[in-house]
């Protein structure tokens, strides 16, 4: 009875390991050039903070879901571990806000500031930032529904000891 109870929460940190691995790989891959008036100018992920901050979260919450795949699931730890994965959600949370927010400059601009859209020029380099921020969507969706799936249990387990 216990495995199959299990088999939800497994399933979703591996949709999840798979979501954040892939946002982080289609991240760092994205990379594209042009040359504009005779300058060469390249767009990769590492030039923008912002995208470095998603990287690294999704980096964090891939290798937090990779451990807790091999911890054992009916631990004593289970609040540490519901704590965690919420902290995991919030940080995710943010990366995916911040790289909307460049995202959408860098797909439309910004006339009050001066900023003109690049992605006219590097589409490449978009579509690879909007298959992460799609992966990294997922993955926070993941997230949430792990956190659901948790806070469900704990408060099962809380009402089993009470009575």
């Amino acid at each position: 009875m216990s495995f199959t109870k299990n088999i939800p929460i497994l399933v979703l940190r591996l949709v999840a390991l798979a979501a954040t691995v892939s946002a982080t790989a289609v991240m760092v891959t994205s990379s594209d050039s042009a040359t504009i008036f005779n300058m060469k100018f390249e767009a990769k992920y590492s030039n923008t903070p912002t995208f470095k901050y998603f990287v690294l979260m999704n980096a964090v919450a891939a290798g937090y879901t990779l451990i807790l795949l091999f911890f054992p699931s009916k631990s004593s730890y289970g609040h540490f571990i519901l704590v965690l994965d919420l902290l995991i959600l919030v940080l995710l949370d943010s990366s995916i806000s911040a790289c909307l927010a460049i995202g959408q400059v860098g797909k439309k601009g910004n006339s009050h500031a001066g900023w003109l859209p690049i992605c006219d020029q590097v589409p490449k380099f978009c579509d690879h930032v909007t298959g992460a921020m799609i992966a990294g969507f997922a993955a926070l969706l993941a997230y949430f529904l792990i956190l659901l799936y948790s806070i469900h249990n704990v408060m099962n387990l809380f009402t089993l000891t009470n009575n």
